[in-house]
């Protein structure tokens, strides 16, 4: 229950930050421009907090905190008396109104490069991308990828981070192949050729460096218990911290992961631990729970969590920044996100990506939580991602959104006259219609992957 709620604050907060600046976006230039705004609004329904400002726009906190709006005087809309008709939106040029349209976009944008160089000054922890182990048979294996190699480049790209290498390798979704440069632990470099001919990302959840067969590398997880789940079947077997499992049933345990793969498979079936406990051995009964995970079936679980080996040193750096050399490394990642984005819109037409992976207000909901619990620098980076791909999203031409109000107006800026109301209304419908679908897909998408 705490999880749901600190999400749902966390969701909450970071849509709020990011609807807040694309609509003020739209605001600013409204008013540049000269334009009456009537209503700026953050989240819909009945208002909670309202004020007004000496030029008589109305400001609005609502109840409903899933979007915003910003209301201009437009005779379209409503009538306008004739001595505010110059204030008006429709009465603009068409320039003007491309603007006004566009720079809410262009908002989340700017705040991208802002929240990433405030990052990149408070500092950003990264771990090497070093190859921890290569799966038997992959395309990673195929190139030719061992363990304990660094990557260093992908493509043009520079690799620092296993950020950098995903972001690399779904900007390559449809090429034939790429090149992969290694630093082996003796400094010596080799350029490995990845076939990614026919490669998509067509499974729900399967990160790009886990379809190609590369597992990062991570310190290995020992058999000592660091953590017990309250209420867990473990706590209930009085299995405690810093316990060594040593056997399971009378047979050796030699790593975490055959520990795991013991106990999903045995629901609700008594195992024998051997359990060294300081200088002794005790046989104690464990019976795993019981739980159902995301594809229905049926897994045992223990409730502990092991002691990790420490990194290795120089595996993990924090690197700071001047503010001039943030805003530059901000601006560069910003407009790499932009085009990733638009990339990876083209690949869910195409197929190369599955529309399973499609998230909605869930997923970011889970992901604003996760990010605020790792820290101010992971929910800047969060807020960054989101605020671009709000961006992007809303640049669609679909009528509803930014995009297709922009469409119309490119389209009259060429046609000189305005595209007519009937065909602007079918749009209109029609880009609802799209959304409501793309919406209900996405939050299917974000339920099928919750456990329960």
């Amino acid at each position: 229950m705490f999880d749901f709620f600190w999400n749902l604050g966390s969701f909450i907060l970071a849509l709020g930050i990011l609807v807040t600046v694309h609509e003020y976006g739209h605001f600013w230039v409204a008013r540049k421009a000269g334009v009456k705004v009537l209503r700026f609004s953050i989240g819909f329904g009945k208002p909670l907090l309202k004020w007004r400002d000496k030029y008589d726009t109305e400001y609005v906190i609502a109840a409903i905190p899933l979007g915003g709006y910003v209301k201009m005087l437009d005779e379209r809309v409503d009538e306008v008396p004739a001595n505010q008709r110059h204030l008006s939106f429709n009465a603009k040029s068409v320039q003007a109104r491309i603007a006004i349209v566009a720079a809410g976009p262009v908002a989340n944008f700017i705040f991208a490069i802002f929240a990433l160089a405030v990052m990149y000054m408070v500092g950003v922890q990264s771990v090497k991308p070093v190859v921890g182990s290569v799966v038997e048979g992959s395309r990673a294996a195929q190139a030719g990828l061992m363990p304990s190699q660094q990557i260093i480049k992908i493509g043009d790209d520079e690799i620092t981070t296993w950020q950098d290498a995903t972001f690399a390798l779904m900007s390559s979704l449809g090429d034939k192949s790429v090149a992969v440069t290694v630093r082996n632990e003796n400094y010596q470099q080799q350029t490995k050729m990845l076939n990614l001919d026919g490669w998509k990302l067509d499974q729900q959840d399967v990160p790009p460096l886990s379809s190609l067969g590369i597992v990062p590398f991570r310190p290995q997880a020992t058999l000592s218990i660091a953590a017990v789940t309250k209420s867990s079947a473990a706590e209930l077997a009085g299995l405690k911290i810093n316990d060594t499992i040593v056997a399971v049933n009378g047979e050796t345990i030699s790593n975490w992961q055959q520990l795991v793969n013991l106990i999903t498979q045995s629901a609700n079936k008594s195992l024998q631990f051997s359990v060294k406990r300081q200088d002794t051995i005790k046989i104690i009964s464990v019976i795993p729970q019981a739980r159902v995970n995301a594809q229905g079936i049926e897994q045992g679980f223990l409730g502990v969590a092991p002691i990790v080996e420490k990194w290795p040193q120089g595996y993990i750096e924090t690197r700071h920044y001047g503010p001039l050399d943030s805003i530059v490394r901000g601006s560069k990642e910003t407009w790499r996100l932009i085009t990733l984005s638009f990339d990876m819109i083209g690949n869910l037409i195409t197929g190369q990506i599955s529309v399973k992976n499609l998230s909605g207000p869930v997923g970011i909901a889970v992901g604003a939580g996760t990010s605020v619990s790792y820290g101010f620098v992971a929910f800047l980076s969060f807020l960054a991602l989101i605020s671009v791909n709000l961006g992007v999203f809303n640049l669609l031409p679909l009528p509803v959104l930014d995009g297709g109000h922009l469409m119309y107006y490119i389209i009259e800026l060429f046609r000189k006259k305005p595209v007519s109301e009937k065909t602007q209304e079918f749009g209109f419908k029609v880009g609802a219609l799209l959304l409501i679908f793309l919406t209900c897909f996405a939050l299917f998408n974000d339920v099928s992957r919750l456990s329960f």
